[in-house]
């Protein structure tokens, strides 16, 4: 980290049965400082392995477990593979659209996926507000991708956008069509950072143990966050 930030504050919350791991506890470091709270230190720290929740900014910080690790995409060395070419392929009918606001019917499409994808998580039942205050903030450029089959709504990617990079915030989708589509909004989040020429694409965390989240070790060249040092 910047000489300037490692005096920034860290607080750390209790350890709660892990979100992804339930046999596990984890706990998250938080800062605690609000000059943190503009692009341009959130790009440092989201170097440094930090994701930001609402305007929290945090990093898992668990007592015996480090599976969580920070995962982003090189965007100047990708390669798509044959199985990413064949779902681009497969979604030529579709096309994606960053606005600064959600469209009017994003939270039915955002219930279905919660309801059908995540009974057992943390956002469910869905609420609107709720959503909003977790993925809005004031300090940041938020955009959202609007994935559209012809022009029906099926997917949103919420993607925090800064000077070298973009970071993949949260994406909800129609839980119905068949096509890979968490695969499919990061590759149009990838079309996105080239067309911006951005250096880099975060991915959040990589949990091994999760195979929901194996897709994001399938893009190259992806790089992981280990003893705090970018390896890959």
């Amino acid at each position: 980290m910047s000489s300037d930030l490692q005096q920034i504050r860290i607080g750390l919350t209790d350890n709660h049965a892990c979100s992804y791991l339930p046999h596990l506890q984890e706990r998250v470091a938080v800062t605690l400082d609000e000059f943190m709270h503009t692009a341009e230190n959130y790009e440092v720290l989201l170097a440094n392995g930090f994701r930001r929740s609402g305007s929290t900014i945090y990093k898992p910080h668990c007592d015996n477990c480090s599976a969580c690790q920070a995962i982003r995409l090189s965007i100047p060395e990708i390669k798509f593979s044959k199985s990413q070419r064949r779902i681009l392929n497969k979604a030529k009918s579709f096309h994606w659209e960053f606005k600064d606001t959600m469209d009017d019917n994003w939270f039915d499409l955002y219930s279905r996926y919660i309801t059908a994808r995540h009974q057992s998580g943390t956002m469910y039942p869905p609420k609107k507000e709720e959503f909003l205050q977790f993925s809005k903030n004031e300090w940041l450029t938020t955009q959202y991708m609007h994935i559209y089959n012809e022009n029906q709504l099926v997917g949103i990617a919420v993607t925090d956008v800064m000077s070298h990079c973009t970071s993949a915030f949260y994406t909800f989708f129609d839980p119905d069509i068949d096509i890979s589509m968490g695969t499919l909004g990061v590759l149009f989040q990838i079309q996105h950072a080239q067309k911006e020429q951005k250096q880099w694409l975060y991915l959040g965390y990589q949990i091994d143990e999760c195979p929901a989240m194996n897709y994001k070790v399938r893009f190259q060249r992806h790089q992981r966050l280990v003893n705090q040092r970018w390896q890959g």
